[in-house]
């Protein structure tokens, strides 16, 4: 027996519309990259984003048909977020710090209609455009008065485009399970692997979003995302924020300390969410200005971990919570939050930071598993660890035109490659990634935990953790270490300051000072190209 209920679809125009109804006084305040702020509500963005459906579907832009985006966080980007989902189209974010092979390679894939660019990326583009074999044009968002002398064939301007149409617009109803957007993720081998999400996968998971367990979003929440909004759907936060009508802050380009803080400042900001080098931006530019922060709240901290020190300077010097999330672009992508459960808030400091250094509970949708090497299931009691298997209504079947190939497991369990523990409270700790945990004596340390805890270090500004080759031991931790300016910090100093902190057989067998470590374009120490740089250095204690 089928219940009698209506079948609405859960498509990504019904969250503008919902904000325009319900919460069209609400703020969506920008930094944009021709340098003013830029202010505006809900309502405005609903109009706008209708008159881009129209001027969309007068370029021939179809149900389907992908259009392209090299934009920083900002009003345009958020309308075309829904302007183009909103007519079935689908919005394919990319990420501009990817190398123009990369970006050739996924405008290609994708098979792109049409690009729209933030003023930054221009040059870039013009420089690739002969490389693409199916793009009709160009839109830079901008108005005329900005628009650059360019060479990019068939270029419009945004705000040209919007001036032609009105805002007499219906969004067309189509099956929920319609694609909605498409990002390309570099966490795989080989060339990047497209995640095709739907209206009804990007819906579910902005109710996530939302949950007080998780982000705990609501229209008395004002909300920095410096998560840019090419990576992964900017964490679910601009279909979120829309939803409960939470203010919305974007920051541009301007995502070193003294910008964010600026804007986390003026505009009064309660949550922002964001990797663990902006936090390190900001808390620097903090502490060297003698600043200080008194309305934020909480700081969602994802990406990668977030050293113990970091969360003790949010809570001490400035009264904000950091919580870490975890996900995966294929995971739409928030999986786990480490929001408090009930008696939690009785605990001392130091219980309350040994539960915010782990990466969460599994938000409601998501469940999760780690297995050893033979596929067995493993106690969630905080010790065990093993790979970790996902599932949910938001979580990838597969990656676009099917690359990759079989994803899933015979019970529908997705792969995360990364391995981690889940303790008895659910809350579960990323213990490395698979590829980069140091297989000693039989034994595993965790390149995280290391590198954390050299984090610690006053001195240390980076570290990075990779396991060499060791004839006994098979492979043993090497310590790459940026130290701050002026420091006189040595390996004996380094190693002294790990003693008290970790157990013995973890203690690296060499450190290296080093200028610079190499990142992705997300922001992730780039351990591939560490490996292959000291596949043959030669510890001391080989």
């Amino acid at each position: 027996m089928l219940g009698i209920m209506q079948d609405r679809p859960l498509l990504i125009s019904s969250l503008i519309d919902y904000a325009a109804q319900y919460h069209g006084e609400g703020a969506i305040v920008s930094r944009t990259v021709e340098g003013p702020i830029h202010r505006y509500t809900y309502t405005d963005a609903w109009k706008r984003s209708k008159k881009l459906a129209k001027a969309l579907q007068k370029l021939d832009v179809k149900l389907g048909d992908r259009v392209a985006t090299l934009a920083w966080n900002g009003f345009r980007h958020f309308e075309l977020y829904y302007g183009v989902s909103g007519i079935g189209a689908v919005l394919h974010t990319i990420n501009p710090r990817l190398f123009a092979e990369q970006i050739i390679y996924i405008v290609n894939h994708a098979e792109d209609d049409y690009i729209f660019t933030d003023l930054t990326f221009v040059p870039l583009l013009e420089q690739i455009q002969d490389k693409f074999s199916g793009v009709k044009g160009f839109v830079v968002m901008t108005d005329e008065e900005h628009m650059p002398d360019t060479t990019l064939e068939n270029v419009l301007c945004y705000e040209t485009l919007l001036a032609a149409e009105d805002d007499e617009f219906e969004w067309p109803a189509f099956d929920e399970n319609t694609a909605s957007s498409l990002c390309y993720t570099s966490g795989t081998t080989g060339n990047p692997k497209g995640v095709l999400y739907s209206h009804r996968s990007t819906v579910l998971h902005s109710f996530i979003v939302c949950m007080k367990d998780t982000l705990g979003l609501s229209s008395m929440e004002t909300v920095l995302p410096v998560v840019p909004m090419f990576h992964a759907n900017c964490w679910g936060i601009a279909y979120a924020a829309p939803m409960c009508g939470a203010k919305l802050v974007f920051p541009g380009a301007g995502m070193d300390g003294a910008s964010v803080y600026e804007l986390l400042d003026s505009e009064n900001v309660t949550l922002t969410a964001g990797v663990p080098t902006v936090w390190l931006m900001l808390l620097n530019h903090m502490r060297e200005n003698k600043l200080t922060l008194d309305v934020l709240e909480r700081v969602i901290c994802g990406g990668s971990a977030a050293p113990r020190a970091m969360i003790e300077e949010f809570e001490e010097a400035h009264g904000a919570r950091m919580i870490h999330a975890w996900g995966m672009t294929e995971m739409s992508p928030i999986g786990t939050c480490g929001t408090l459960k009930t008696g939690m808030e009785k605990f001392t400091p130091k219980e309350r930071y040994d539960i915010q250094e782990k990466q969460g509970r599994g938000t409601y949708g998501v469940e999760m598993k780690i297995i050893d090497d033979d596929g067995n299931e493993q106690p969630r009691d905080g010790v065990a660890f093993g790979n970790l298997l996902v599932r949910g209504p938001a979580i990838c079947a597969g990656y676009y035109k099917g690359d990759g190939g079989q994803v899933l497991d015979d019970d529908g369990w997705f792969d995360t490659g990364d391995v981690a523990n889940i303790d008895d409270q659910g809350y579960m700790q990323i213990v490395d990634r698979s590829k980069d945990v140091i297989k000693t004596g039989g034994e595993w340390i965790s390149s995280i935990d290391l590198e954390n805890t050299a984090v610690g270090h006053p001195e240390v500004v980076e570290a990075c953790v990779i396991g060499v080759y060791h004839p006994k031991w098979d492979e043993r931790p090497l310590l790459l270490v940026i130290k701050s300016a002026g420091s006189s910090l040595d390996a004996a100093g380094m190693l002294s300051y790990l003693e008290d902190k970790i157990v013995k057989w973890w203690m690296p067998d060499d450190v290296v000072f080093v200028d610079e470590l190499p990142h992705t374009a997300t922001g992730k120490l780039l351990k591939s190209q560490l490996r292959e740089e000291y596949k043959d250095y030669k510890l001391p204690t080989a």
